[in-house]
């Protein structure tokens, strides 16, 4: 809906006068979180709720709330579910021993997982069976490290970045892996990687990259954006580790201010005072609703010249095997 802001917000922002917006495209959604929110919705339709949700299935509360008002109940652990109940293992990944649970208490389990997460996941659970050490790169805690660290949790090491790389203590240095959280700056895995490399020369990489093709586009079009703006305004939860990565990316490649914002409400007219180029991008697990909102805002601030920056990326087309039967018309 169209913004209405009280006078002292218009002063807050006067000195901007008219502005422009860049729009960053691709944004948003990614195959994956769509993919997550649609089978959250098609187990709704066909089970009925409750609906068991493990974890967020994305990484933004007005998506959850969405759900939650359908009758999808979001937990943090698998023994949160009754027995007998139905079950979605999010778009993050679940380590195998969750899924074992789940077989174990009769649940009926509807596996949401990424491809491209579950990618990282087999290749962890190959490279330690064929006795490698896996340096994995990512962000302690995350749920698709979780998950690849319980796939081999004895040759599994997390590496956080550069500073952990001297530390590291592996069996063979000549049969070292290193993978990565699908979400991480591409930027700043690749510092990662080299100080990986100059550790342990026989390091191999994955076969295929394992950062997400969506996180590399709106990465790419993020640094594009900060080259041209006075200020670039990141639309996500604060939970995202996608998101995240998108406002330390426009800081990273020169831009003078970047705020991760939830929603509209939350973008100060302050910010804007003194700026007459704003870039607008949002997380992957964010609707379109919500740009279009932060869009209204920036117009009620004199922000109303819209123009997209970057090219539309096609998106994988696939149908998860852990989905396929609950049955689809969108396409995927």
């Amino acid at each position: 809906m169209p913004y209405f802001v009280s006078s002292a917000a218009r002063s807050a922002a006067a000195t901007a006068g008219p502005g422009r917006v860049l729009l960053a495209s691709p944004r948003g959604y990614c195959a994956g979180a769509d993919r997550a929110v649609v089978t959250v919705e098609k187990a709704l339709d066909r089970y009925g709720p409750p609906v068991y949700v493990r974890q967020q299935t994305v990484r933004n509360a007005h998506v959850v709330r969405a759900l939650e008002r359908r009758g999808a109940v979001f937990v943090g652990a698998t023994d949160e579910v009754p027995e007998g109940a139905v079950v979605v293992c999010p778009e993050h990944g679940t380590a195998f021993e969750v899924h074992a649970e789940a077989a174990r208490r009769g649940l009926t389990t509807v596996d949401a997982s990424c491809p491209r997460v579950t990618k990282v996941h087999l290749e962890a659970r190959r490279f330690a069976r064929e006795g490698y050490d896996i340096l994995l790169i990512g962000r302690e805690g995350h749920e698709e490290v979780v998950g690849a660290l319980g796939e081999a949790p004895d040759r599994v090491h997390l590496v956080g970045g550069p500073d952990d790389v001297p530390y590291l203590r592996v069996a063979d240095e000549g049969r070292v892996v290193w993978l990565s959280q699908t979400t991480l700056s591409v930027d700043e895995t690749a510092v990662t990687v080299h100080a990986l490399k100059a550790r342990f020369p026989a390091v191999l990489g994955p076969p295929g990259d394992d950062i997400c093709y969506a996180t590399r586009n709106r990465q790419a079009t993020v640094r594009r954006l900060a080259g041209i703006c006075d200020l670039v305004l990141v639309i996500g939860s604060r939970k995202s580790a996608a998101a995240a990565r998108l406002a330390e990316t426009a800081v990273l490649a020169g831009v003078p201010a970047a705020h991760l914002v939830d929603c509209a409400e939350e973008i100060d007219p302050a910010w804007l005072r003194g700026m007459s180029t704003v870039g607008l991008t949002s997380g992957a697990s964010v609707p379109e609703i919500l740009v279009a909102e932060a869009l209204d805002r920036l117009a009620a601030y004199g922000f109303d010249d819209v123009e997209v920056i970057g090219a539309e990326a096609g998106g994988p087309e696939w149908r998860p095997a852990g989905v396929a039967w609950l049955g689809d018309d969108r396409g995927f």
